[in-house]
């Protein structure tokens, strides 16, 4: 059949030989799943090649792929620039990211699919990983074992991410690699916890207390935003973004997230902050809220859940105007006070595949595309697809390369997409931001555990990809007050009988036959 996963020695014959990069070593190498990190100074004369002769052999390329913003046109100086760096000629076909699942659905669905389609996986469901494997190519005879060699930067990806690019048997992904250490971070206003004496909370209770002391509604100060991801966390609850790694062999006994104590009482410590009235009000609108910078910076708020990439991006926004403002990551602590249980991320999440039509010369010409973005930090590869041509997207000033007006509108969001270096974080403008992040993930990451499914892509049979839609919708209301915990056991009763109890019996066959990745 089409479901299922690829494991064990089947996965073994087709994962492509890991060859570490040499090229660059990282100031904090990576422990506990967490990205390398890169803490000094840029110096453009001392930056390594990566790919010493040109792979590419001029074809056209064309590529589907999610954009956040307005993309640039096609003759851009960056696409060029990139472009001729490669050898290869990559047109665009940027899509809107909000509603890219229903533009890729009917593009799947249609005859006419692009030579490249990126697929997040946040978009995976419904029909979609069946089209994966019906419509894109199998990359095996090019990259499997020691053939990927002749691709040294795409050699240096983790195994772990290329075991995640295999759908339906084959290699049919180029991965953009994540970090496995948790990436929620309970983000809070460092600068005015040291001011007003805060102290950081080590429990739910002490969370409580200090959001109390916090909010004051008249002088629009609150807390807190709805802090649900955190509360996950906290109670250990099995990761939810991910299908796979909701599962979990508990007492011999296959266990969804849903079904858990610990699933329940999160949701019950975070409706009773909303109780409480030390929430937000914009958080009352669930997931249509408006951005939270702004109101973050002007200290409305002064703890919200996010992901790690925010620590970096509000401190850079506010760097300027609001030369106080400094924002940290909490660590996560287990609800009574211990030590949390966390569970592993998966180690990538967003891929991009070749249609199945593509010619052996394509396939080469994407090969050599993905080769140059997937190139480490510290190499002219790397600055050339992240910050685009010096002097004109950027210019480096005290070791820290400022985009200009022109970077910020060109560079962004397109060639990283089709392959990624091992997951690397690097901010010359704020190394001490980059150090912080990379050892908060140090940290929780020795404290996360990888479920029974950790690292492998499941294909659920297609009967039940939309069973459990319907709960992140009524986990907010829940915590928002609108809808009781009752209605929530009645859901997952209802789960049960409509399918969850038979997707259990798949699952478990599923780890009968491929062993567990639990550790």
């Amino acid at each position: 059949g089409q479901d299922g996963t690829t494991s064990g020695k089947d996965a073994k014959k087709i994962l492509p030989a890991y060859v570490a990069t040499n090229v660059v070593k990282p100031d904090v190498p990576a422990k506990n799943g967490s990205a390398i990190g890169f803490t000094g100074k840029l110096d453009l004369s001392t930056l390594k090649t990566s790919v010493p002769k040109q792979l590419g052999k001029g074809g056209k390329v064309t590529v589907m792929a999610p954009f956040w913003g307005s993309p640039p046109k096609q003759s851009n100086a960056y696409y060029t620039a990139m472009n001729d760096l490669i050898g290869v000629d990559v047109v665009w076909q940027n899509q809107d990211g909000n509603t890219y699942d229903q533009k890729l659905g009917a593009v799947l669905a249609s005859s006419d699919v692009p030579d490249v389609v990126v697929v997040p996986g946040w978009n995976m469901g419904g029909k979609i990983p069946s089209a994966i494997i019906s419509k894109f190519a199998d990359l095996g005879p090019y990259l499997s074992g020691d053939k990927v060699k002749e691709y040294p930067n795409l050699a240096a990806i983790p195994t772990d991410a290329w075991r995640r690019s295999i759908f339906g048997g084959k290699l049919r992904g180029l991965p953009m690699p994540a970090p496995s250490a948790p990436s929620m971070v309970p983000l809070y206003r460092q600068d005015i916890f040291e001011k007003e004496g805060y102290e950081v909370p080590k429990s739910c209770d002490e969370f409580m207390a200090l959001a109390k002391e916090i909010t004051n509604a008249k002088a629009k100060r609150w807390a807190c935003l709805d802090m649900k991801w955190t509360a996950f966390q906290a109670f250990g609850v099995l990761s939810g973004s991910e299908k796979p790694l909701g599962w979990n062999l508990v007492d011999g006994k296959l266990v969804y997230r849903i079904e858990t104590e610990e699933f329940l009482e999160a949701l019950e410590w975070s409706r009773k902050l909303f109780a409480a009235g030390v929430v937000h009000p914009d958080s009352k609108m669930g997931k249509n809220a408006p951005d939270p910078g702004p109101k973050f910076a002007a200290g409305e708020f002064l703890i919200y859940p996010n992901n790690i990439s925010q620590w970096w991006s509000r401190t850079a926004e506010q760097a300027t105007q609001n030369p106080d403002f400094k924002i940290w990551g909490m660590d996560v602590w287990g609800h009574d006070g211990g030590d949390p249980i966390l569970w592993a991320d998966q180690p990538a999440g967003i891929f991009a595949f070749i249609s199945k039509k593509a010619s052996e010369s394509v396939i080469r010409d994407v090969l050599a595309v993905a080769n140059v973005t997937a190139a480490p930090y510290g190499t002219k590869e790397y600055m050339m697809t992240n910050y685009g041509v010096e002097g004109t997207h950027y210019t480096v000033k005290d070791g820290v390369p400022v985009k200009s007006d022109k970077g910020n509108n060109e560079v962004l969001n397109a060639y990283v997409m089709v392959a990624s270096p091992a997951a690397t974080i690097a901010h010359p403008d704020f190394p001490e931001v980059a150090k912080g992040q990379v050892e908060w993930q140090q940290r929780m990451g020795a404290f996360a555990k990888k479920s029974s499914f950790w690292g492998m892509q499941i294909t659920e049979p297609a009967r039940y990809t939309n069973l459990s839609n319907d709960f992140e919708q009524l986990e907010d209301d829940i915590v928002r007050g609108r809808k009781k915990i009752s209605d929530m056991q009645q859901a997952v009763s209802d789960w049960k009988s409509k399918g969850g109890d038979k997707l259990r019996d798949w699952y478990q066959k599923l780890l009968d036959e491929n062993g567990s990745a639990a550790s």
